[in-house]
């Protein structure tokens, strides 16, 4: 075998044992999916009497869509809570899923906590309710049926920015 396809084999292995190590309790991101469903309640609930106090939870729920879709579901604050409280309490690990879709989740999620954000802040308070409602039906449809809309979107996004070159 010859140095370069040797590198080329390398390359393969350690890109498998990547993608391996990348997968997460399927549990993990239901129970993020559970707070985050509780969050956004509270934002809509709270919008009917202060649109700013909606604002700021709501931006605090994009901050953590944000760092779930920079960091990964192993690194979000929820996950970390799921880790560390709920995890140690439930049975040995039976599915796992890809943590690259439920990233992209997450950075669906945040562009629309931040239209929410936004909606609620500049007095659009019905691009606030909407981005909010669509958020939570996502979490709600995650965390209830196990149905992530942004994961089942992201082949579709990948298949687009390969088209686009990117």
């Amino acid at each position: 075998m010859s140095v370069e396809s040797s590198e080329s084999v390398e390359s393969v292995e350690s890109s498998e044992s990547r993608e391996s190590s990348d997968q997460v309790d399927v549990r993990g991101p239901r129970f993020a999916a559970w707070l985050t469903t509780a969050v956004l309640l509270g934002v809509l609930a709270i919008s009917a009497f202060d649109t700013t106090a909606a604002a700021v939870l709501l931006a605090a729920q994009a901050a953590v869509f944000a760092i779930g879709a920079l960091r990964g579901p192993r690194r979000h604050p929820y996950g970390l809570l799921y880790a560390a409280f709920v995890a140690p309490r439930l049975g040995p690990v039976t599915e796992r899923e890809p943590a690259a879709p439920l990233r992209f989740a997450q950075l669906v999620g945040f562009v629309f906590a931040l239209a929410g954000v936004l909606g609620f802040g500049t007095g659009l308070v019905g691009l606030g309710l909407v981005a909010t409602a669509l958020a939570l039906a996502a979490a709600f449809l995650n965390a209830a049926f196990g149905i992530c809309l942004g994961c089942q979107i992201y082949p579709l996004a990948t298949r687009l920015r390969a088209g686009l070159g990117t």
